[in-house]
Parts: C-alpha cells; sequence; structure tokens
C-alpha cells in the first residue's frame, strides 16, 4: 500500500478538490476517481482527473486509482475527439511538488486538448513547463547516462 502524503495546508478538510467532490462538481466519474473542468484552462476543454479519495500526487495513487484515471482519460479523449473535429492533439501530465507547478496538493492529472495553430511552435511539447526549453538543445551530458 503506498503511503498518502499530507500537507499541512491543503488536508482534506480544506482542499479545493475534495470541496469540490463533496459539492458534486464532478462532470463524469468511473470508478475511483473524477473529473473536473480547470479553474485556469489552458485550452478549451482543459480538463482535471482527480481520485476521489485525497491523496497529494499521482505517486501516492493507489494501482486501482491509476487503472481508473487511465480509462477515464482515454474515455474523454474519445469523447473529445467526437465533440470537436479541430481537436488534433493533447498534452496529458501531472505536477509533482511545488517546485513542479503543482498547487492543489491533490493529485490530479492534466488533460489539455490541442489544436493546430493553438500556439506558435508546439515542438517539444512539454518542454515548455521550463522557460526557454521547448524546442530541442543540445544535452549537456550523453542520453546513456545512468540514473543516480
Amino acid at each position: 500500500m503506498q503511503e498518502t502524503k499530507e500537507y499541512p495546508d491543503n488536508s482534506g478538510s480544506s482542499c479545493l478538490f475534495c470541496r469540490w467532490i463533496r459539492e458534486g462538481k464532478a462532470v463524469e466519474t468511473l470508478g475511483t476517481v473524477a473529473t473536473f473542468n480547470d479553474g485556469y484552462p489552458v485550452t478549451e476543454g482543459h480538463l482535471l482527473i482527480a481520485p476521489l479519495r485525497h491523496t497529494a500526487d499521482w505517486l501516492s495513487m493507489t494501482n486501482p486509482e491509476i487503472r481508473d484515471s487511465e480509462s477515464l482519460v482515454r474515455a474523454l479523449v474519445e469523447k473529445i475527439r467526437q465533440r470537436d473535429p479541430l481537436v488534433t492533439g493533447f498534452n496529458l501530465g501531472t505536477n509533482i511538488g511545488a517546485s513542479a507547478g503543482q498547487t492543489v496538493f491533490h493529485a490530479h492529472i492534466h488533460l489539455i486538448p490541442r489544436r493546430d495553430g493553438d500556439t506558435e511552435n508546439p515542438k517539444g511539447g512539454i518542454r515548455g513547463v521550463i522557460d526557454g526549453k521547448r524546442g530541442y538543445h543540445p544535452i549537456k551530458q550523453p542520453v546513456n547516462t545512468p540514473i543516480r
């Protein structure tokens, strides 16, 4: 069993996503997870997939929560593609910890629909989380350097 991390300023009682779950604001649920519209969407249709249980981040989600979130993401992608033929791609990701940009310490996955032309140059996608790193630049270490 994975340990649940709690952050003193964002326990289940004051957590935004826990409140949304209690208030029935989910736009869709599947098993152990729910989907919400992002409060600050990057693109139209930006969704958040979060476990119903309060847990800090993706690394503390249980295997059933991870499986349910994967199934829900796949179902949502199909619905989005059917509703909006202009969607030609997706960004899917999670922020783990404040240094990675996590601001709500309840595990959640971002599903961001992408459309041709929604940014001048999408090359590098998720690399854009670090200013100036979206494009491909020479690396300082060989690709096969072991993780320590």
